[in-house]
C-alpha cells in the first residue's frame, strides 16, 4: 500500500548535518598545513603559527613562539595525538563564531580583532 505524497520505492539514504562554521559569502581561502601539538581538535579550532617551524596548533594566548597570535581556523577534524598531520585550514572567509574552538587566554572578542586584519570575519549564526 502506497501513502500519498510518499515517492513509490524511496529509500532512506541517511542524515546530512549541516556544516555551521561557514557563516557568509565572503571568499573563503584555504591550505593545507602540518598541525602539531599532540591533542585532536575539532573543526572550527582557532590556530596559531608556531615561528621556529611554521607548523600549527591549538592558539593559547599565553604561549610565546608565534602560536599565541590566531591565525587560521582548522576547517576539519584532526587527531594529532600520535604526532603531526597534514589538514585543511581557513586563511579567509565568514565564520560562525559559536562554532569555534578557542585555546587558553582567548575570548571571541580578542580573536575577532586579530581574524579582520587577516580577512577572517566573525558572526553569529542562528542556532
Amino acid at each position: 500500500m502506497s501513502l500519498p505524497g510518499i515517492a513509490e520505492g524511496f529509500t532512506d539514504q541517511g542524515a546530512h548535518t549541516p556544516d555551521n562554521l561557514i557563516a557568509g559569502e565572503f571568499p573563503r581561502i584555504s591550505r593545507i598545513v602540518t598541525v602539531t601539538g599532540g591533542t585532536a581538535l575539532p573543526q572550527g579550532a582557532v590556530l596559531g603559527r608556531i615561528a621556529a617551524n611554521g607548523f600549527y596548533q591549538l592558539s593559547d594566548a599565553g604561549a610565546n613562539d608565534g602560536s599565541e597570535e590566531p591565525d587560521a581556523i582548522l576547517a576539519e577534524p584532526v587527531d594529532a595525538t600520535t604526532g603531526d598531520v597534514q589538514a585543511h585550514v581557513y586563511f579567509a572567509g565568514e565564520f560562525n563564531a559559536r562554532a569555534l574552538t578557542l585555546g587558553a587566554g582567548h575570548t571571541l572578542e580578542t580573536v575577532a580583532t586579530g581574524f579582520r586584519q587577516r580577512s577572517l570575519f566573525l558572526r553569529n549564526n542562528q542556532a
